[in-house]
């Protein structure tokens, strides 16, 4: 019988040989090498390159904004040519402009750089969804994406614990070597893609629109929805952390103990909470969950505004927990909208519509939460659960919109390359 169970655990961590084993390796060295990177990168500049902090935030800023233009193009190019080499081409393009990271010199050198990874790593992203929907069979689609989220979470955080040493060293030479190895896992990520079985392309219809994505309203409309509650994420890892310095008395050393329960569950849960999430009512539901989630989250902050340091400590801590909840409910929403609203000739340019939904939110998080939590204190953090909330319950209606006019979309017809 134990044996029994260390097997079944064994199959629930690593995947049968087969295309989610390549994509699994793909996706550990990938964010392994992101972990690193990320990790390092804003003492890097500051410190080594002696960019001040403010430039180091606009070129990160303007090269998030460079990377929403290339998400739809690139999951074109994904169906009309296959996902698997245009994946291998962006993690190699990543890896050789990583390096370029131990050049700089100048502000304006780290503006190209920054925008050219963003750009191919938007590129790839758009690719890869592409690539787990033609590999996996479609109820198998939103499972897929959620052990892989499992295993991108996983990854990040050992690139990080790696990635301490060169922050304990705290000198130009370690840095440079933490982006390098970064670079390396980017090309081992690409070596892994490329062993994944390929994915046929499907090349556009001859009649109907070429952005066929860009019309289907509904969808553009979800996108957007989940953008606003994609915004968990910056309010989680930007906000709450300033909220607990300006508005408790809490010791900013429990934010450390919040990460870590998030940490462990998001890549411990989100399987189980992806279950039911692979058909557009399953998904819908889901996501108003998340948005009913949030809601009590922020309310639960806007309770620790204030209080003494045990209560408000309890208050943050309960809100962290109902926190992950959502987010784990959101992510497999999100992914089962996107796979199960797409048509399978357009599947790539989907995905990379609901990027650039999950990109824009991204970018606008650090200003929007920070303002409200940070300046608006409780009043703020209940707005921003009303925004949450409202957001959540419009996803079943769009959802329907959705799906009763997936029945109009043309599917595909004679090659028009």
């Amino acid at each position: 019988m134990p044996n029994l169970r260390t097997a079944e655990l064994w199959r629930s961590v690593i995947p049968e040989p087969g295309p989610v084993r390549g994509l699994a390796v793909a996706a550990l060295t990938s964010r392994v090498g992101r972990g690193l990177f990320a990790t390092v990168l804003p003492l890097y500049l500051t410190r080594e390159v002696g960019l001040p902090a403010g430039q180091v935030g606009i070129g990160l800023t303007l090269a998030s904004l460079v990377g929403l233009t290339v998400g739809v193009p690139a999951g074109y190019l994904s169906d009309v040519f296959g996902p698997r080499g245009l994946r291998a081409a962006a993690r190699t393009a990543e890896a050789l402009l990583l390096c370029g990271y131990v050049l700089l010199d100048s502000f304006a050198a780290f503006l190209v750089v920054a925008c050219a990874v963003t750009l191919f790593e938007s590129a790839g992203l758009a690719a890869e969804g592409a690539l787990i929907a033609g590999s996996a069979a479609p109820d198998q689609r939103v499972r897929t994406r959620a052990y892989l989220r499992s295993v991108n979470n996983a990854g990040w955080t050992l690139g990080a614990v790696i990635a301490g040493g060169a922050l304990l060293a705290d000198t130009g030479r370690a840095y440079q070597v933490v982006v390098l190895i970064a670079a390396g896992c980017y090309l081992v990520s690409a070596a892994a893609t490329m062993r994944v079985p390929a994915v046929p392309p499907v090349p556009r219809t001859k009649d109907g629109p070429r952005w066929v994505v860009l019309r289907d309203r509904p969808f553009v409309l979800l996108t957007m929805l989940n953008a606003v509650l994609g915004m968990n994420l910056g309010l989680f890892t930007v906000a709450l952390p300033l909220f607990i310095t300006t508005h408790t008395k809490v010791p900013v050393a429990l934010y450390s103990v919040i990460v870590l329960i998030n940490s462990i569950a998001a890549t411990v849960f989100q399987v189980r909470a992806s279950k039911g999430s692979d058909t557009v009512r399953g998904a819908a539901t889901a996501q108003l969950r998340s948005g009913i989630l949030f809601a009590g989250c922020c309310a639960l902050w806007a309770l620790a505004d204030g209080q003494s340091v045990w209560l408000a400590a309890a208050f943050l801590l309960a809100g962290a927990g109902v926190h992950v909840a959502g987010e784990l409910f959101q992510s497999a929403g999100a992914w089962g909208l996107s796979f199960e609203l797409a048509p399978e000739h357009a599947v790539g340019q989907y995905q990379g519509m609901f990027g650039v939904g999950r990109d824009l939110g991204q970018i606008l998080t650090p200003v929007v939460a920070t303002t409200a939590m940070v300046s608006g204190g409780w009043v703020g953090c209940l707005l921003l659960g009303a925004m949450f909330l409202i957001a959540g319950v419009a996803v079943p209606p769009a959802a329907r919109w959705a799906e009763n006019r997936m029945v109009g979309i043309t599917g595909p017809q004679e090659a028009a390359v």
